[in-house]
C-alpha cells in the first residue's frame, strides 16, 4: 500500500471513499475529475482529469457510480485498491475483487464472492453464498438474501430486497424499494412489489 491515493471522480460517492481511505491509513489523497470547475472535494485537491490517472503515481480507486464508466476507467489502471470501512461486518470467508468498496454498516456473510469494481453501499447487506458480478452496485439499505447471483454491472436500488435463491442477469436496474422474488433473465429496469420490467 502506498501512502498516496488517487480517487477518480470528485462526487458525493468520492467523498465517502475519501473518508474510508483515511480510516485505511491514507494521508495523501487527491481527486481527478473531468469537470474543470471542481477544484476540491472533501477538502482534498482535484489535480487533473480522469485520463491523468494512468500516468500518476499512487494507489487508485474509481469513485463513479455509472458501471460502464467505472469499468472503462478501471480496466486501464494499475495499482487499483479495494477499500473497506472498518465498521463493515465481513465474514472471513468472503472474497472481494480489486477496485471494490464496502461502506460503513454493510454486512457480507460467509462464502460470498464480490467481483471487481463493486460498490456495497452504506447499511446494505449481502447474505451467505452470494455472487456479486463485476461492477455491480448494492445501494444504500438494500438487502440481498442468501444464495443470490447478481450479474455484471447490475444495480440494486436503495432499500430494494432480493429474496433467497434468485438470479439476476447482468445490466439490470432494480428500482428503489423493489422486491425481487423471481429470477430475472432479461436486462432492463425493474420496479415494484414484486419486481416487473418497465417496457420501453
Amino acid at each position: 500500500m502506498n501512502d498516496k491515493l488517487i480517487i477518480i471522480g470528485a462526487s458525493g460517492h468520492g467523498k465517502v471513499i475519501a473518508d474510508i481511505a483515511v480510516k485505511n491509513g491514507y494521508h495523501d489523497i487527491v481527486f481527478l475529475d473531468d469537470n474543470e470547475t471542481i477544484k476540491t472535494c472533501a477538502g482534498y485537491p482535484v489535480v487533473g482529469k480522469t485520463s491523468d490517472a494512468i500516468s500518476l503515481y499512487g494507489d487508485k480507486i474509481v469513485a463513479i457510480g455509472d458501471a460502464r464508466i467505472r469499468k472503462e476507467i478501471q480496466s486501464k489502471l494499475s495499482n487499483v485498491v479495494t477499500l473497506i470501512h472498518p465498521q463493515a461486518i465481513i465474514s472471513r470467508r468472503v472474497e472481494i475483487g480489486m477496485g471494490s468498496v464496502v461502506m460503513a454498516g454493510a454486512v457480507i456473510n460467509s462464502d460470498t464472492i464480490i467481483g471487481k469494481g463493486v460498490i456495497v453501499n452504506t447499511g446494505s447487506s449481502i447474505d451467505h453464498d452470494c455472487c456479486m458480478g463485476d461492477f455491480s452496485h448494492i445501494s444504500v439499505g438494500a438487502h440481498v438474501a442468501g444464495t443470490v447471483s447478481i450479474g455484471n454491472s447490475s444495480w440494486i436500488g436503495a432499500g430494494a430486497t432480493v429474496i433467497n435463491n434468485v438470479n439476476i442477469c447482468g445490466e439490470c436496474m432494480i428500482g428503489a424499494g423493489t422486491v425481487v422474488i423471481n429470477n430475472i433473465e432479461e436486462s432492463g429496469t425493474y420496479i415494484g412489489v414484486p419486481a416487473k420490467r418497465i417496457e420501453k
